[in-house]
C-alpha cells in the first residue's frame, strides 16, 4: 500500500458510495412528508399526525436496524458483502415506493430499514480500518469529516431531483431517481473493492463474547416479542401504538449493551461506558435535528414566505423546481387555520374557496385572482439548505483543526462533541425569533430564518456526527468495533423517533415559541451532561488511543 498520499485511495469510492446512497435516502426523507400528506397529486392525504408518527417510525427503524446488520457483519458476512446486499435491498425499496399501493409501500419502507441495518454501520467501520493504517490514523477525524461531506453531497443535489421529477412527471418518477442512486453507489463500491479488500476483516469470537446464536435468542426474540406487547397494550402509553412498540422493543437491546458493559474485561469496560455515555447524550441532538424533516418541513411549507421573485420565477418553472398554485374553484385543495387538509364527511379533501379556506401557504396579501396561479418554491428544496451548509463548512471545519493540530492545540474527540451539542442548541433560538417576529403564524415568515437555524445547527452538526463516528472507530474494543457502531446508530434511532413524538405535539402548541424552547432545554441539557463529564471522556479518550 502506498504511503505518501495524505488520504487512502479507497477514499474517493467510499466517499462516492456513500454520496449516491445518501441521494436515496435523503431524496426520500426530504419528500416522505409531503408524499404522505398531499392531497391533491397523488399522494396519500394523510393527516398531519399520522403522517409524522409514519415517518418518526421509519427513521426509527432506519437507524435501528444497523445493530444487526453490523454484528452480522463483525461475525459471519463481513463488510464488504453486507454494504452490498444493504445497498441492492434498499434500491429495491426505493422503487417499490413508486407504486401506488399501501402494502407495497409499507412493504418498501422495510426493504430500505433492512438494508440501511447492513450498508450504514459497515462503510463507516470499513472507513476506519483503512485509516487505521499508522500511515493515515493521525488523519482518521479529518477522513471522516471528508467522508461526511460526500453524505450531504448527495443530500443537497437530491431535492432538486425530487422537485423536478415530481412537478415534470409524478412521485413515483422522484422515488425512482433514489433507487437509481442507490443502485449506482453500489457500482462504485464493487468498482474499489481492491483498495479497502484488507481493511475488511471479520472478528472472530473471543474468549467471553456471547456466541451469535445467543445473540439471537437472547436480544432479538425479547425484541419482537416486547415488540408486541408494545404494539397490543391497551391505549398508548407514549402517543401510538408504533412509538409504544418502538419503546418496548429498544428495551432488550439497551438491556444487551448495559450487559455488555457489566461482563466486559477490565481493559475494555472504560472506552465501552464513555462510548455509552456519549450514545445517551447524543439522542437529544438526533431528537431535535430529525425535526428537520417533519416539524420544519411544516414551518416551510406553511408558515414560511415562499413566493418566487419575479426574477427567477420563469426560469424556476421551465426548470420545473416552482410549485404552481391556481386560485380556481373546484381545482385546489383547502385548508383550515390549522393547515389541516380540509375533508368531507367521506374523508375525501375538498376542494373550494371562501372566507374561511386557505390556498396553500399564500399569504393573504399574496392571494392571486381568481383563476390566476401564484408560483411558490418547492418545499423539499429546503431541505438542501442542511447540506448546503455542510458542504461549505467542511473545509473551513478541516482546516481550523489542522491549523489547530499544528500548534498542538487540536481539542479531543469528546470536546468537539461537546461543543457540537451546545451549538446545535443554539439553533432553537433562531426559530424563536422567527415566531416572536412573524406574530406565531400571522405573518408569513422570511426564509432566511430556515436558512439561520440550519446554518447554527449544522456548525454543531460537523463537530458532533461525524466525530460520533470517528470517536467509535477509535474507542472501540478491536472485536465489536461494528457491534459499537451499532449502537451509535441505536441511540440515532431513539433519537429520531423522538424526533417524530415531537413534531407530533406541533399542533398542540398554540404559541410555536414554547415548542421551540423544549428543543433548546432538550439539548441545552444533554450539553451539559457531557461538559459535566468531559474531562473524564478526554481521559479515557487519551489513554484508549494511543
Amino acid at each position: 500500500m502506498r504511503t505518501d498520499r495524505k488520504h487512502p485511495a479507497a477514499l474517493p469510492f467510499l466517499f462516492l458510495s456513500e454520496m449516491w446512497e445518501r441521494f436515496g435516502f435523503y431524496l426520500l426523507l426530504a419528500i416522505l412528508q409531503l408524499y404522505l400528506t398531499d392531497a391533491e397529486s397523488g399522494g396519500w392525504a394523510m393527516d398531519r399526525k399520522v403522517a409524522v408518527d409514519i415517518f418518526g417510525t421509519f427513521i426509527a427503524f432506519v437507524y435501528l436496524t444497523p445493530f444487526v446488520g453490523g454484528l452480522l457483519a463483525d461475525r459471519k458476512i463481513g463488510y464488504a458483502k453486507s454494504i452490498i446486499i444493504g445497498g441492492l435491498l434498499m434500491g429495491i425499496g426505493y422503487m417499490g415506493l413508486a407504486v401506488h399501493n399501501l402494502t407495497v409501500f409499507y412493504l418498501s419502507l422495510a426493504l430500505i430499514c433492512v438494508g440501511n441495518g447492513f450498508f450504514k454501520p459497515n462503510i463507516s467501520t470499513l472507513l476506519g480500518n483503512v485509516y487505521n493504517d499508522p500511515a493515515y490514523i493521525s488523519r482518521k477525524d479529518t477522513g471522516y469529516n471528508i467522508f461526511y461531506m460526500g453524505i450531504n453531497i448527495g443530500a443537497f443535489i437530491c431535492t432538486f431531483f425530487a422537485a423536478y421529477l415530481r412537478n415534470s412527471i409524478h412521485w413515483g418518477a422522484a422515488f425512482m431517481a433514489a433507487g437509481i442512486g442507490m443502485f449506482l453507489g453500489v457500482a462504485i463500491f464493487i468498482a474499489g473493492l481492491k483498495h479497502y479488500r484488507h481493511a475488511d476483516v471479520r472478528k472472530p469470537e473471543q474468549p467471553g463474547d456471547m456466541p451469535l446464536g445467543s445473540i439471537f435468542a437472547q436480544v432479538f426474540i425479547p425484541v419482537l416479542v416486547a415488540g408486541f406487547i408494545g404494539w397490543k397494550i391497551p391505549g398508548n402509553i407514549f402517543g401510538s401504538d408504533s412509538t409504544d412498540a418502538f419503546i418496548f422493543a429498544c428495551l432488550p437491546i439497551i438491556y444487551f449493551f448495559v450487559n455488555l458493559l457489566r461482563k466486559a474485561s477490565p481493559a475494555d469496560k472504560a472506552p465501552v461506558k464513555a462510548l455509552l455515555a456519549i450514545f445517551a447524550v447524543s439522542v437529544m441532538f438526533w431528537a431535535v435535528f430529525k425535526q428537520n424533516g417533519t416539524a420544519l418541513t411544516t414551518w416551510a411549507q406553511f408558515y414560511t414566505d415562499r413566493e418566487l421573485p419575479a426574477g427567477v420565477e420563469q426560469q424556476a418553472r421551465k426548470l420545473y423546481l416552482a410549485e404552481n398554485v391556481t386560485n380556481k374553484q373546484d381545482s385546489v385543495v383547502a385548508y383550515d387555520k390549522e393547515f389541516k387538509v380540509i375533508k368531507n364527511d367521506k374523508g375525501q379533501p375538498v376542494k373550494e374557496w371562501g372566507k374561511n379556506v386557505y390556498l396553500k401557504n399564500v399569504a393573504p396579501e399574496k392571494m392571486p385572482a381568481q383563476g390566476a396561479s401564484i408560483s411558490l418554491i418547492n418545499t423539499e428544496l429546503f431541505q438542501s439548505i442542511n447540506p448546503f451548509f455542510v458542504i461549505a463548512l467542511t473545509p473551513l471545519v478541516v482546516a481550523l483543526f489542522a491549523f489547530l493540530r499544528k500548534r498542538g492545540k487540536e481539542p479531543g474527540t469528546p470536546t468537539k462533541i461537546a461543543w457540537g451539542l451546545l451549538i446545535s442548541s443554539l439553533s432553537t433560538f433562531m426559530m424563536v425569533a422567527a415566531v416572536i417576529v412573524c406574530g406565531n403564524g400571522e405573518v408569513k415568515a422570511s426564509l432566511w430564518w430556515l436558512f439561520g437555524c440550519y446554518g447554527v445547527i449544522t456548525a454543531g452538526e460537523l463537530l458532533l456526527s461525524p466525530m460520533g463516528l470517528s470517536l467509535v472507530s477509535k474507542l472501540s474494543p478491536p472485536r465489536f468495533t461494528s457491534l459499537m457502531m451499532g449502537g451509535w446508530f441505536l441511540a440515532t434511532s431513539i433519537g429520531n423517533k423522538l424526533s417524530g413524538i415531537l413534531a407530533s405535539m406541533w399542533d398542540t402548541y398554540d404559541n410555536k415559541v414554547n415548542y421551540f424552547l423544549v428543543n433548546f432545554l432538550l439539548l441545552g441539557f444533554a450539553a451539559g451532561m457531557i461538559f459535566v463529564m468531559l474531562r473524564w471522556l478526554n481521559r479515557i479518550f487519551r489513554e484508549h488511543t494511543k
